[in-house]
């Protein structure tokens, strides 16, 4: 088992993002996990991310706040305790549309590893 202490957790840069701070709370480390990585992001009113797509799968859990989805024109708010999945290739934007932080954590496998 490998523990992970909030107060350990080290910011990450993520692309395309704005108005964000991540904190990697798993993953990228010896004894982690093996298949994805978990970080949390705290978006400041009106930060956001994308639009883009990327080439694997994302979890998204709101845990505070409430942040906008944008995908094929149509938007999806999700608040405390909602998640949703955006698949491989699916063009997404993410906005914090309130006046408050929104907290999310974020899943997302690691890149496939390339055979030398």
């Amino acid at each position: 088992m490998l523990v992970k202490r909030f107060a350990d957790a080290k910011p990450y840069e993520a692309p395309n993002h704005r108005g964000v701070v991540g904190l990697r709370l798993q993953g990228w480390e010896e004894g982690g996990p093996t298949n994805q990585w978990l970080g949390y992001s705290q978006f400041l009113p009106g930060g956001g991310a994308g639009p883009d797509a990327t080439p694997f799968e994302k979890v998204y859990l709101v845990i505070e706040g409430e942040m906008t989805v944008f995908v094929d024109g149509q938007e999806t708010v999700l608040g405390p305790m909602d998640s949703c999945t955006i698949p491989p290739g699916e063009v997404r934007e993410i906005v914090n549309r309130s006046n408050h932080v929104c907290k999310m954590v974020v899943v997302i496998p690691y890149p496939p590893k390339v055979s030398a």
